[in-house]
């Protein structure tokens, strides 16, 4: 199975048989109210499996990407909840979520997982990359590019969120 050799971990697409350790890692990495369930899982993986990218180490998927396509700039709430907002030849991609176990983190799994997304969906000719993050974690996405929009009109999982955007 091609994926891309990291130092000591691949990035590859996930198998259908994954979605149970992509919920579990979501459930670790999120607020209850916001990790998307193992079936929102399995049914974006049905949809748009070409948007998932999956973290490989010691024979385990410890981390993610995930997100859909539309032809809009914006990322409205309804899109997590329904896999049939994605539109396969939309403008923009969006990422859901980035997430990676507890276990592994700190060793640059996350940033890889996000540049292999980037750059797949530049090859793809999208206009940019759209996606929503907390406060504590602009900056974080401001290093790989992404511009602050404001406070995205989210209420997702009763947080606050900000629109951040990286135009190609």
């Amino acid at each position: 199975e091609k994926g891309i050799r990291m130092t000591d971990f691949i990035i590859r697409t996930p198998r259908p048989d994954e979605a149970a350790a992509m919920a579990e890692i979501e459930a670790l990495g999120f607020a209850p109210a916001e990790a998307a369930s193992l079936a929102q899982i399995t049914a974006r993986l049905a949809v748009f499996p070409e948007q998932f990218f999956v973290a490989e180490q010691d024979n385990r998927v410890v981390g993610f990407i995930n997100g859909c396509s539309a032809d809009t700039p914006h990322l409205p709430d309804e899109f997590y909840a329904d896999a049939t907002h994605h539109q396969p030849n939309g403008a923009y991609a969006f990422v859901f979520g980035l997430a990676v176990h507890p276990d592994y983190q700190r060793r640059g799994i996350a940033a890889a997982l996000l540049r292999h997304y980037l750059d797949t969906m530049r090859k793809r000719g999208k206009r940019g990359v759209v996606l929503t993050c907390k406060a504590h974690l602009l900056d974080y996405y401001r290093g790989f590019g992404f511009a602050h929009g404001g406070v995205a009109d989210s209420e997702h999982g009763g947080a606050e969120w900000h629109e951040m955007t990286l135009l190609f």
